[in-house]
């Protein structure tokens, strides 16, 4: 079996908000995650019929854990990313999943318990983490970026704590192209997928009447390539996922 640790080192963020009037702010966020975490997955699962797996999946194939190192999830939640690279990664590599919500992040403990994957779980602020700099090669966030409330900031953190020459995995929602696929998904979005999550979730935070309006008010694409540049980052793959209603960025630490 393997050892857990709880490290802490999370003040509450900043109250505020940086994403087209949305509120991010560390009281709604934390609050909000932890009305949620007992439901957490299986509302995932429900509302993308299990493709969200698949997504990982891709994320770990296109940023692999290294032979022999460090691997930090940010943002983990339940912590089902870091569980995939733990899936996947040698014995000589750490495998982190940091999160400030506390209740979420012991759900991923208990998975890790279940499943007997070693991962070591840091209760954490992604935009204070008790990293030493450049000690991961690789770092990821799944779905957990655009509710970091002061984005560049965040990526700064993640720039410092990973190593020059490292990979960075972003894995987050975006908004399909194709006009007619767009269209749909959209309303789809704005009308079921709120109401849904919302009730099976039990909450009455409107946790996913907050998830479309922060998908759709967050920057994708080549624009927030250019954010993780800003951060110090090189070049970043853009890689759309299921008609683009996912996008995976893979960018390389500058050295």
């Amino acid at each position: 079996m393997p050892e857990f640790t709880a490290t802490t080192n999370c003040r509450m963020p900043a109250d505020h908000s940086d994403v087209g009037g949305v509120d991010k702010s560390g009281s709604r966020v934390r609050g909000m995650f932890a009305e949620i975490a007992p439901r957490y997955d299986l509302v995932n699962r429900m509302l993308s019929g299990g493709i969200d797996v698949w997504w990982r999946h891709v994320t770990v194939n296109r940023a692999p854990p290294p032979a022999a190192g460090g691997v930090l999830d940010i943002c983990t939640g339940t912590g089902d990313l870091a569980l995939a690279y733990a899936r996947k990664a040698g014995p000589t590599v750490r495998v982190v999943g940091s999160d400030f919500c506390r209740p979420m992040l012991d759900r991923g403990v208990e998975k890790s318990r279940r499943t007997g994957l070693p991962v070591e779980w840091v209760e954490a602020d992604a935009m204070d983490l008790p990293f030493p700099a450049a000690a991961f090669d690789v770092v990821t966030v799944a779905f957990g970026l655009r509710n970091i409330a002061d984005t560049a900031k965040g990526l700064s953190e993640m720039a410092r704590v990973c190593r020059p020459g490292g990979k960075l995995a972003i894995l987050e929602f975006s908004l399909p192209r194709n006009a007619a696929i767009r269209g749909f998904y959209l309303w789809y979005f704005r009308n079921v997928l709120p109401r849904l999550g919302n009730a099976v979730a039990r909450n009455s935070s409107d946790a996913y009447t907050y998830l479309n309006q922060s998908v759709e008010a967050f920057p994708s694409g080549e624009v927030l390539a250019a954010v993780v540049k800003q951060a110090g980052f090189d070049r970043v793959d853009i890689v759309p996922l299921t008609f683009g209603i996912a996008t995976l960025y893979v960018a390389t630490r500058s050295t």
